[in-house]
C-alpha cells in the first residue's frame, strides 16, 4: 500500500470515529433528556426548567406544580439560579422543556406582538408578603397601561411604602410575565429594572406605551 494510501485510509478512520463519537454523544444526550422528561411527566421533580429563545438572548425559565416561579434573563448565571432554586424550593431539580411548553408559547406569542395578557398558574414560593402584594398589584396593570411607584404601593396598601414597592419590583423573580416593566417614577422618568433599562424601553414600545 503507498504511503497516500496509508494516509487516505488512516483519515477515513479518523473521520469514522469522529462521527461515531458524536453519534454516541447525540444518542446519550437524547437519551437523558427523555429521561428528564419522564421524570417531569411522573412528578418525581419539583422544579423543571429549560431555556427558552427571546429578542434578548436565551432566557432560563423553571417552574413547579404550582407555576411558572423564575425566569432569568441571559446575563444571569444559570447555575447560580438552579442553586438558588435548590435551596428555597428542592434539589430535587431537572431540565425538561417539555411540562414548560404552554410558557414558551406565550412567551413567543408576546414578544411576535401577538399576545396582551399572559395566562400562566405563577408560583410565589421566592416572594415575601409584601413583594407579592406589590407583584399582584404590577400584574393588574393592563397591557400597554403604567402605573407610578407610589400608585403600586397604595395598590399594595402601603401608601407611603413607594421605596419599599421599588425594592419588591427590582427582585421581581418572573418579570415580563409579571409587568414590573410597566412601573415608572412619577413624572414618566423610567425608573429602575433588574434587566436594564433597554429592555425596559424596549418592552413598554412593545406594547405601546411610553
Amino acid at each position: 500500500m503507498s504511503r497516500q494510501a496509508t494516509t487516505d485510509n488512516r483519515e477515513s478512520i479518523e473521520v469514522a470515529l469522529r462521527r461515531s463519537r458524536d453519534h454516541a454523544a447525540s444518542d446519550a444526550a437524547g437519551a437523558a433528556q427523555r429521561l428528564n422528561e419522564r421524570i417531569a411527566a411522573e412528578g418525581l421533580a419539583d422544579v423543571s426548567y429549560a431555556s427558552l429563545d427571546s429578542p434578548f438572548g436565551k432566557l432560563t425559565v423553571a417552574a413547579t406544580d404550582r407555576g411558572l416561579v423564575r425566569l432569568a434573563f441571559p446575563e444571569e448565571d444559570r447555575d447560580a439560579v438552579l442553586e438558588r432554586l435548590a435551596a428555597r424550593i428542592s434539589p430535587r431539580i431537572v431540565e425538561a422543556p417539555g411540562p414548560l411548553d404552554s410558557i414558551r408559547r406565550q412567551l413567543e406569542e408576546y414578544f411576535a406582538g401577538r399576545r396582551r395578557r399572559f395566562e400562566l398558574p405563577l408560583d410565589w414560593t421566592l416572594v415575601g408578603p409584601f413583594g407579592r402584594r406589590v407583584l399582584r398589584a404590577a400584574s393588574a396593570i393592563p397591557y400597554g397601561g403604567v402605573l407610578s411607584y407610589t400608585q403600586v404601593a397604595a395598590e399594595a396598601g402601603s401608601p407611603r411604602g413607594s421605596r419599599a414597592a421599588g425594592n419588591a419590583l427590582g427582585s421581581n423573580p418572573i418579570p415580563i410575565v409579571v409587568p414590573c416593566h410597566r412601573v415608572l417614577r412619577g413624572g414618566g422618568a423610567l425608573g429602575g429594572y433588574a434587566g436594564g433599562l433597554e429592555r425596559k424601553r424596549w418592552l413598554l414600545e412593545l406594547e405601546g406605551g411610553p
